[in-house]
């Protein structure tokens, strides 16, 4: 699925080089649910820039589905992360004037889709992650767990072959990050791969391999997969 092979990064300005990345080498097999840690600096962020196709690498190769993406335009690489990649971050990033389905539907437009399949598929992952019966709500007037779980069906929502999660239950309770991570392992039981980048070691337990980022450098630890994977919540049933 991901292939990355001396992967640097250096970032220049007139007075400075940064060496974000070093020679990074990983590799992610279809269907893994890898949890990536490191201190804040350590090039986690540009790793997931690079792997999510926002930025490209210095140097080095990387293949995405088995399709060299190392050297694409803006324009190239826009086009695969649209069919294959999709976002979870740390802050929602929903749209505070729409409603949940209007926020799912937004990223479906630039596929072309039709309005009768866009709603199909805005209504089909709602349900999923339980909140169907709140489509006409606003974003204020849901919890941060809630939230969450909106932005991730709004990164399923085009069927993408791989979910980047970043931080994804960083600005959570414990309750609610304990929904969050429960509806990703399922998500994963169904065949996404995911790639989670979190500071949290009992999450970063709960993958089936951890990425340890340091000083713009990858070690790979396998690790126990979870013992339970929880199944995800009833179409239609909402829960807190």
């Amino acid at each position: 699925m991901l292939k990355m092979k001396n992967i640097s990064k250096v970032y220049r300005t007139e007075l400075v080089e940064t060496h974000a990345l070093r020679e990074l080498d990983l590799h992610v097999d279809e269907g893994e649910f890898i949890a990536v840690t490191g201190p804040s600096g350590s090039g986690k962020t540009t790793f997931l820039n690079i792997a999510g196709l926002l930025e490209s690498p210095s140097s080095g190769i990387y293949e995405l589905d088995g399709e060299d993406v190392s050297r694409l335009n803006d324009r190239q690489r826009s086009r695969i992360r649209n069919e294959k990649v999709g976002f979870i971050f740390q802050s929602f990033n929903l749209i505070p004037d729409l409603n949940l389905a209007d926020n799912v539907d937004v990223p479906l437009r630039y596929r072309g889709w039709s309005a009768v399949q866009r709603r199909r598929a805005v209504g089909d992952m709602l349900d999923l992650v339980g909140l169907g019966s709140r489509q006409n709500y606003l974003p204020s007037q849901l919890s941060g767990g809630q939230q969450q779980r909106v932005a991730i069906a709004r990164a399923l929502a085009g069927k993408p072959r791989f979910l980047l999660a970043d931080e994804p239950t960083g600005n959570l309770d414990s309750e609610m990050a304990e929904i969050v991570m429960k509806l990703l392992e399922s998500i994963n039981a169904e065949g996404t791969t995911i790639v989670m980048v979190t500071h949290d070691p009992d999450l970063a337990h709960r993958a089936s391999r951890n990425i340890h980022i340091l000083d713009g450098r990858a070690t790979d630890s396998a690790t126990p997969l979870s013992p339970n994977v929880t199944p995800l919540p009833e179409r239609g049933v909402a829960h807190a």
